[in-house]
């Protein structure tokens, strides 16, 4: 596992992940634990983009359970198909938005969130978690 990310700042968001991607391959490579590695990957997301905030969510019975992030303090628990999160697990897709303002139903853990992307990420069929970016 690497020490230190190497952080550039490039022209395109693509550049960037260009960067940041095999770094996380080295960061998870390895390690087992699911925790470790969603609290790591939010971390170097972070450290690259400088986004707001960056983390996951764990789906937990009919509800998102907050679990590893970076940035200020976020919502605990999102029922499914409720925000941008709950829509995205409920369909089972990502959603990217560029103005939260114009979603139906946003919940607004931070009043300085402007954008966001969810990601759900499925190994065998489940969904594992929920990669949460706000911007």
């Amino acid at each position: 596992m690497p020490e230190d990310l190497s952080i550039v700042q490039a022209d395109s968001k693509a550049d960037c992940y260009q960067n940041i991607l095999p770094q996380i391959a080295s960061l998870v490579a390895g390690e087992p634990d699911l925790i470790a590695n969603l609290a790591n990957i939010s971390a170097a997301l972070m450290e690259q983009f400088r986004f707001l905030w960056v983390g996951y969510y764990l789906p937990r019975g009919d509800e998102l359970v907050l679990g590893p992030f970076q940035g200020p303090v976020a919502c605990t628990r999102i029922r499914k198909g409720k925000g941008v999160c709950g829509a995205s697990w409920e369909a089972g897709k990502s959603l990217v938005v560029p103005d939260v303002s114009q979603f139906k139903g946003h919940i607004g853990c931070s009043s300085k969130s402007r954008s966001e992307i969810c990601v759900p990420l499925f190994r065998e069929g489940c969904m594992l978690a929920l990669l949460d970016i706000d911007s």
